[in-house]
């Protein structure tokens, strides 16, 4: 496996399944809402899923752990991270099941196929604008801005993408919660399940899943609140769960 790896690369073991990932700490790692989203997110057998902005291929390879979806692809507009996707992909022996395809959120439904998906999952970047940036086009900056998409392009494609009664799953931020329940109105995509996630049980969440279904029902469900940390460094025992530790 290391004879993979290229100048500033790591392997990283996730603990289950016997899955590795090719990350770069210099470009991008992926992070705990990730990991999340990948246990909230659902995927029946047989079902075909889609992530967009997929980065080093972190959901859809864990999804392919936890779900019995017949086949995953991932869309990631930076090439570097698209063929650390590519080479884990190949690493964990998933080429059959795991298709990533280097592209633009924007042009997602062209890209790879209108109605084409029964479920859509998105990590996408949380800031607004750019202020602040010393480098507007380094790879950590484009994952956490808006930068090359914004919520409206990541929800629009999202329902372009899915089947009607296609499910959509979505990680950000609770400060950003009303604009994103607005957005999936917009484009006919219901609400029906959100999660919060504290870091710990006292303080405010930083976190928000989000389930919502094309052409749904209105009817939401609040799940009960997920905590992190029991304490600093030590995490609540769902979240070794999630994790598969």
């Amino acid at each position: 496996m290391i004879t993979e790896l290229k100048p500033g690369e790591r392997l990283d073991d996730l603990q289950r399944s016997h899955l590795h990932i090719i990350q770069s700490p210099e470009k991008f790692c992926f992070g705990m809402d990730a990991v999340l989203l990948s246990g909230f997110a659902k995927a029946k057998p047989g079902e075909s899923v889609a992530d967009l902005g997929t980065g080093t291929g972190i959901i859809p390879i864990l999804m392919s752990a936890k779900t019995q979806a017949e086949h995953l692809t991932g869309l990631e507009i930076q090439p570097e991270s698209a063929d650390m996707a590519r080479r884990s992909v190949c690493l964990n022996g998933l080429e059959n099941r795991i298709t990533i395809v280097e592209g633009d959120i924007k042009e997602a439904s062209n890209l790879l196929g209108a109605a084409a998906f029964d479920v859509v999952t998105c990590n996408p970047p949380y800031m607004i604008g750019q202020h602040g940036l010393v480098n507007p086009k380094a790879p950590k900056a484009i994952a956490r801005h808006e930068i090359l998409c914004t919520l409206e392009d990541v929800v629009r494609e999202a329902a372009k993408l899915l089947r009607p009664g296609g499910k959509f799953y979505l990680v950000h931020r609770p400060f950003r919660l009303a604009e994103i329940i607005g957005m999936l109105l917009t484009y006919r995509l219901e609400p029906k399940r959100m999660r919060l996630v504290y870091p710990f049980v006292d303080k405010e969440p930083n976190m928000v899943l989000l389930e919502a279904s094309r052409g749904g029902n209105s009817r939401m469900t609040v799940e009960p609140p997920l905590i992190v940390y029991k304490e600093p460094g030590v995490y609540m025992p769902e979240i070794y769960e999630i994790y598969g530790y």
